[in-house]
């Protein structure tokens, strides 16, 4: 079980890596406080057909996946990875809500959060999200943009 969700860790990481450097993006992150929220949302076309299946994650051209990693700040690391709740919804330009659910994929050390929704052919959709780490009581509001293809 570890191994499969260690290939879908990589698959998404590698997909997230592929699709910024075809679009020339650097990597998001964002720091709240004691913590750094790293974040992407890509098409769910690009992980494996074997991936999806297993994780039931639906691969389509016309989906997207949200994946949210957090990490707390420790000195002289990357950090340690953080369990959360996380939850949110995108929006596009008519204003209509995609509510976001987000499931919580552990693998080893690793935490990750994933959600997914549908899209429309050049939709724009503007991330709201809130993320209260494990043990804290504060939120950290994560807010972000993108514009989504189908062909």
């Amino acid at each position: 079980m570890h191994s499969q969700i260690n290939k879908l860790f990589k698959v998404i990481f590698l997909s997230a890596i592929a699709l910024f450097s075809l679009n020339s993006y650097a990597e998001n992150s964002k720091e709240f406080g004691d913590y750094v929220v790293h974040y992407n949302a890509f098409r769910s076309d690009t992980i494996s057909p074997e991936v999806a299946k297993q994780h039931g994650l639906a691969r389509a051209n016309n989906r997207v996946l949200i994946n949210i990693a957090l990490l707390k700040k420790v000195l002289n690391t990357t950090g340690k990875p953080t369990a959360a709740k996380v939850s949110g919804h995108a929006s596009n330009l008519t204003g209509q809500l995609k509510q976001l659910e987000f499931k919580e994929i552990t693998e080893g050390n690793a935490i990750y959060y994933l959600a997914e929704t549908k899209i429309s052919d050049g939709e724009f959709l503007k991330f709201d999200l809130k993320i209260i780490p494990e043990g804290e009581t504060r939120a950290a509001r994560l807010q972000f943009d993108k514009r989504f293809f189908t062909y």
